[in-house]
């Protein structure tokens, strides 16, 4: 076992999903939009789709509202064009933060970031900023129980092209390149391993960790910058305290 388990972070993460359901129902509904966009609107053909209606579905957004965000990316509907953009910036104590956002207005959201960057004691940067800090690698956790049979898992990972495999105190973290993401979720899948969490991240290449008074800062610049609708993934650096999760 190595490393910090990433698991207890993700947990959180859902609760906070299943806890604002209108506003997850937006984001998804603009990640569809996109991966249509640029995928095609057949989940078979276009792996991002697909992973993006299996979260959607997991959160129980209606397929109603599925198929309306497919018809408006295959332009079947009107609506939005909305552009994929990475924004980059700083937090209280020099942390790193990467934002995945999606906006029909780049000019707009690019303000309303800087001002909760501003009031929250960060700062927005330039492109590129940050981004050398962090590796896009495809994320796949498990976790685990009574029944988990870790060296299975571990060859099956492995076997199907998977980077690493770390075993945690209640999950296995597989991390793949974004290449193999989907050739290692199906051999999993394949062979019954019950797969928690599944996604393309940005992992930071080290963690940083904070004071009391700095983790509190950042803690609600990075909950203001979630709650912001153009906003659909934060990925940080900064690495909470055991006692935090």
């Amino acid at each position: 076992m190595s490393g910090h388990s990433k698991w207890a972070n993700i947990k959180h993460k859902k609760a906070k999903v299943d806890a604002q359901k209108g506003k997850i129902y937006t984001k998804f509904s603009k990640m569809i939009i996109v991966a249509t966009r640029e995928g095609g609107p057949d989940p078979n053909a276009n792996s991002r789709l697909k992973d993006i209606i299996e979260k959607a579905k997991e959160a129980n957004m209606p397929n109603e509202n599925i198929m309306r965000a497919i018809k408006r990316g295959s332009g079947e509907l009107g609506g939005a064009d909305y552009e994929e953009i990475i924004y980059e910036g700083y937090g209280p104590g020099g942390a790193a933060i990467l934002l995945d956002v999606m906006t029909d207005n780049r000019n707009r959201t690019a303000g309303e970031l800087r001002h909760i960057f501003d009031k929250h004691g960060g700062n927005l940067g330039e492109a590129g900023c940050v981004a050398w800090m962090f590796d896009k690698k495809g994320l796949i956790i498990i976790e685990k129980d009574g029944n988990t049979d870790v060296d299975n898992i571990m060859m099956v990972a492995i076997d199907s092209g998977a980077d690493d495999v770390e075993e945690q105190e209640d999950s296995i973290e597989i991390t793949t390149s974004p290449e193999q993401y989907e050739t290692v979720k199906k051999a999993l899948e394949e062979n019954n391993i019950k797969i928690s969490s599944a996604e393309v991240t940005f992992l930071p290449k080290t963690t940083l960790s904070l004071s009391a008074k700095e983790s509190e800062s950042i803690n609600r610049l990075l909950e203001a910058l979630e709650d912001h609708d153009d906003v659909q993934n934060v990925y940080t650096n900064y690495e909470p305290s055991d006692s935090e999760e």
